[in-house]
């Protein structure tokens, strides 16, 4: 990292060394500061790591798949900002504060308050992180090692979105003001959106329009990842405005998917699999998943998993090649039942893939089908179990789909109970995008999906083609689901670990400890990826945590029913 980069921790201590002359700076900003702006801060080693790793031998490809807010625009410090920023920061107090003629759209009657909960944000980030990283993983973590030359090429998008959050709190940010042109850029293309999204939240269409004007013109599809990233975001708050106003604005619900894009469609599996080959985030739990179920299994003869959300399905072709290698206690069968909802003829197809895949190694295997018309519906009685096999089960990215009616997803629950495995694995997305109150979510959001937009920057920088369909099917949707939607509609709801804790307890579900081996297995998954060393591995209690540049993007964890 270059030395005008500055950490998330650096600016939260700087912002809490500034709040002592808080009153001083708003003396001299003659007035532009505010009270609401100055608010307070207060707010077992296991020898063994190599054994039992068998999944370390084998490289496939995997599949794909913090509460931060920001200060008023209306009460912003301008007389401290260095002039790019100053000027940003006056042009869009003077948008938002135009009054509106002939207004087409909702205007709210009242004028709200400024959002004031930035600091606290910070805080909860802060502590949150540091809570991580006081946790490490035990084992050296694999680092590649840049060149100075590299180090000094750019600023990160995390790094883009946490100055523009901390400038905007800061009554000292002008001395964090050392980028380049194209970051500064960038910097205020992010006050832009943050802007227009506080008036999307206040219901002041009319003067989020003009932000969002401004950020159509400087953000691009296929511009450098902030301007892509602000691209989708712009357009999911342009939907959220045509849906709240009853427009249907070009922009908004009629926005079109380019026929490029459209074509690309019918390659969406080669898009997964090209950015699991260029960025290790969702195979890192996928290989700890596979390792902590190989090492629940170790004295069975008959192994039978059930996956929840199949898919493509690669990840077992790791476990595979593990079971037919062991000498010591040989299986002599492993079945695998996917349950699915739809796409019945592509699971069947994975199935006959992983049946081809089993026979080369000579290992007995079966592969079974149940179609239901959704999990809830899911019953016992549909699995042909046998009291001789060891049967875990593996749910990957599909209980938060059932957030939106949690009677269904405890429905789900007691049936996997019922079924007692001896492990319930379950790789999920971490997130924290399910807050009631807009703004929170859009900011967590923005964190969130900048990490994966990052992410294909570095991975999939020479591959337009595939970063282009990632980031247009796949992740403008969720994009759009997490701004535009309310209700039923918003069936994107992300949440942390610690919120699938505190839900599996009712369940008497319990954390299970991740082995050495499992976690040095997430280090050598690192180490067959170039940009391994940007990917961090946290523990939080006896779940993996998995995140770019600092922010949490996955968690693995491993259950048990008492």
């Amino acid at each position: 990292m270059s030395s005008k980069t500055l950490s998330f921790e650096q600016l939260v201590i700087g912002a809490q060394d500034g709040k002592k002359q808080n009153e001083q700076i708003q003396t001299e900003t003659h007035g532009f500061g505010s009270e609401e702006s100055g608010l307070s801060l207060d707010h077992e080693q296991d020898n063994t790591a190599e054994e039992g790793s068998f999944l370390s031998k084998y490289q496939h490809v995997q599949q794909l798949q913090q509460f931060l807010g920001f200060g008023g625009s209306d009460d912003l410090y301008l007389g401290v900002v260095s002039p790019p920023f100053q000027s940003c920061l006056k042009e869009i107090k003077t948008l938002v504060q135009r009054e509106p003629e002939n207004v087409l759209t909702v205007e709210s009657k009242t004028e709200k308050p400024p959002y004031a909960v930035s600091l606290e944000i910070l805080n909860k980030h802060t502590r949150r992180l540091k809570r991580l990283h006081n946790d490490k993983l035990n084992v050296s973590c694999y680092a590649t090692e840049c060149t100075e030359e590299e180090k000094g090429q750019k600023v990160s998008t995390p790094e883009i979105l946490r100055f523009e959050l901390s400038m905007l709190n800061h009554p000292y940010a002008g001395s964090f003001v050392g980028l380049s042109e194209r970051e500064t850029k960038d910097v205020q293309l992010v006050q832009y959106l943050l802007s227009a999204a506080e008036k999307v939240g206040e219901k002041q269409f009319y003067r989020a329009m003009k932000l969002l004007r401004k950020c159509d013109k400087m953000s691009f599809e296929k511009g450098n990842p902030v301007q892509r990233l602000v691209h989708y975001f712009s357009a999911a708050l342009h939907e959220r405005i045509d849906r709240e106003t009853g427009r249907n604005s070009a922009k908004g619900v009629g926005k079109r998917v380019s026929l490029y894009v459209k074509r690309m469609l019918l390659s969406t599996n080669f898009s997964i699999l090209a950015f699991q080959k260029a960025v290790p985030l969702s195979s890192v739990g996928e290989f700890v998943g596979m390792q902590a179920i190989l090492e629940q299994v170790t004295n069975a003869r008959k192994v039978h998993i059930i996956d929840l959300h199949i898919r493509l399905g690669i990840q077992y072709t790791s476990l595979i090649q593990a079971l037919a290698a062991r000498v010591e206690c040989p299986v002599e069968h492993l079945k695998i039942t996917a349950v699915g909802t739809n796409y019945k003829a592509e699971i069947e197809e994975t199935g006959r893939r992983l049946a081809s895949f089993a026979d080369s190694f000579n290992l007995a295997f079966s592969f079974s089908l149940v179609m239901v018309e959704g999990l809830q519906y899911l019953d016992k009685s549909h699995f042909e179990l046998d009291n001789d096999e060891a049967l875990a089960v593996y749910a990957e990215y599909i209980l938060t789909t059932m957030l939106q009616d949690s009677r269904h997803l405890g429905s789900l629950i007691r049936v996997i109970r019922d079924m007692n495995p001896c492990a319930i694995v379950i790789p999920e997305a971490e997130g924290n995008l399910n807050s009631p109150i807009f703004v929170e979510r859009f900011v967590e959001a923005l964190f969130y999906f900048g990490a994966f937009f990052d992410a294909f920057e570095d991975g999939l920088k020479d591959d337009d083609a595939n970063r282009t369909v990632m980031e247009s099917i796949f992740f403008s949707q969720g994009i759009k689901n997490i701004v535009a939607t309310e209700g039923e509609e918003r069936t994107m709801r992300l949440v942390p670990i610690k919120v699938w804790r505190d839900f599996f307890a009712r369940f008497g579900m319990v954390e299970r400890k991740l082995s050495m081996s499992s976690k040095y297995q997430a280090k050598l998954v690192l180490e067959n990826f170039p940009c391994g060393s940007s990917c961090t591995l946290d523990m939080d209690g006896e779940s993996l945590i998995i995140g770019w540049k600092g922010i949490p993007t996955h968690s693995l964890s491993v259950w048990k029913f008492r």
